[in-house]
């Protein structure tokens, strides 16, 4: 098993190269059951749950075409041999629910374990099937699988008594082939649900709305395979800007999405960043001392959850006190007792975290909980005197494509061992 090891203290300077997002490569993944033929997805990086997301289409039936090296991906599914998705491969990845739409909406049918992922909190999938259920699938659950069958499926007004991301696209991708019109209220408007949308649309879907609360699919009999490029993974690049605010560093992020991160770009400037917008990305120069900021979490456009344990990080050695409060997940702190073996001062309430700044964090031998807190913990580790050593980082394989090799090109001192 690996660990990251890190000497802080550097300054970060130089440019970083944002890659294709995780969250949109998946359901364009499950897109491609929909298909007969080969759809072509480029832009997309090299990355745990992308390698578990294709072992389960393989499984399912469908034939891979991998070019890690140009960030191309190819899949074809004609048939499925069983469209079951087995608990072996479901664990470690909640997303891998987003087959069950397409399965149905195909092949009549799918048998899905229900998912895993990282343990920050419950993330059910029963606004998925009530959706399904709307929409006239017969729905079982046994031994911890999902049973879904419908001979055709039917437009239905589906509303969510919570905003989605997978939700909203599961329900999309199973409404592509029904019969009349699927309307999806209180829809996620997160721009993953755009991009699989515009994907849809490209392979001959009938969909409008997407970043709207309301998204409108008229159902159609065939869709064609086609090629589209992933967007640029807005958590990556979000996690740079803050690397580089809270180091005094002056980093260019390439093909970084500066309109999908107001909320983010509001809060470094807040905290005496300087972004300004280049031909080719976002420049984010930091400064000390850093001032403390409240941040809350909230669904998109608001501050996303999952840059809270980076931003958090940040506000470690801040100057005063700042609260940042988590309303999407309800066990995303576990970041916090890391650190503190760091030195930091947080103190939990509840759904916040009070931090209050210290002068500086030390080094200290780390254990990475989930995904998100790796990449804060490196952050942390980037800033700390002395030796920072994070364990258990296959979280952080899934979610980051080689981040400390990133790092170290802007002037890090950071290195992957075997434990």
């Amino acid at each position: 098993m690996d660990k990251i090891v890190i000497e802080g203290g550097g300054r970060l300077v130089g440019d970083v190269q944002v890659s294709g997002a995780k969250n949109a490569v998946l359901p364009l993944m499950a897109a491609s059951l929909l298909v007969e033929g080969w759809n072509t997805i480029t832009n997309v990086p090299r990355l745990k749950d992308i390698d578990t997301f294709k072992t389960l289409l393989r499984h399912l039936g469908s034939d891979i075409e991998a070019d890690p090296a140009s960030g191309v991906l190819k899949i074809r599914t004609r048939d499925v041999k069983a469209p079951e998705a087995p608990y072996e491969l479901v664990k470690t990845m909640r997303a891998s629910v987003l087959v069950l739409g397409p399965l149905v909406s195909r092949f009549k049918r799918a048998r899905v374990s229900l998912p895993g992922g990282c343990a920050i909190g419950a993330r059910p999938v029963d606004l998925h099937l009530k959706g399904l259920e709307k929409m006239g699938a017969e729905i079982s659950i046994d031994a911890g699988y999902v049973n879904v069958a419908a001979e055709r499926l039917k437009g239905a007004k589906i509303y969510f008594d919570t905003a989605t991301v997978t939700g909203t696209e599961n329900l999309m991708l199973a409404a592509v082939h029904a019969d009349g019109t699927t309307i999806l209220e209180n829809a996620a408007l997160e721009p993953e649900v755009v991009c699989l949308a515009d994907a849809l649309n490209k392979m001959g879907a009938s969909i409008t709305g997407a970043g709207t609360d309301t998204i409108k699919i008229e159902g159609v009999k065939e869709l064609r395979p086609t090629t589209v490029r992933v967007i640029p993974d807005r958590i990556e690049a979000g996690t740079f800007m803050v690397a580089s605010a809270m180091t005094r560093g002056n980093v260019l992020v390439k093909d970084c999405p500066y309109w999908h991160l107001d909320s983010l770009n509001m809060k470094l400037k807040e905290a005496g960043a300087e972004i300004t917008e280049e031909e080719n990305g976002v420049r984010v120069i930091g400064d000390w001392p850093i001032r403390s900021v409240d941040v809350k979490t909230i669904p998109y456009p608001g501050f996303p959850t999952d840059m809270q344990a980076q931003i958090m990080a940040m506000m470690t050695i801040a100057s005063g006190l700042s609260v940042i409060t988590e309303t999407v997940f309800e066990n995303r702190f576990m970041h916090v007792s890391e650190m503190k073996r760091m030195g930091a001062d947080i103190k939990i309430d509840g759904r916040s975290a009070v931090v209050r700044g210290v002068k500086g964090l030390s080094g200290a031998p780390l254990m990475a909980t989930d995904l998100r807190a790796s990449a804060s913990l490196i952050l942390a580790g980037l800033v700390a005197e002395g030796r920072t050593e994070v364990s258990r980082i296959y979280h952080l394989d899934r979610g980051y494509e080689r981040i400390e090799e990133k790092l170290k090109r802007l002037g890090a001192n950071i290195e992957r061992v075997k434990e």
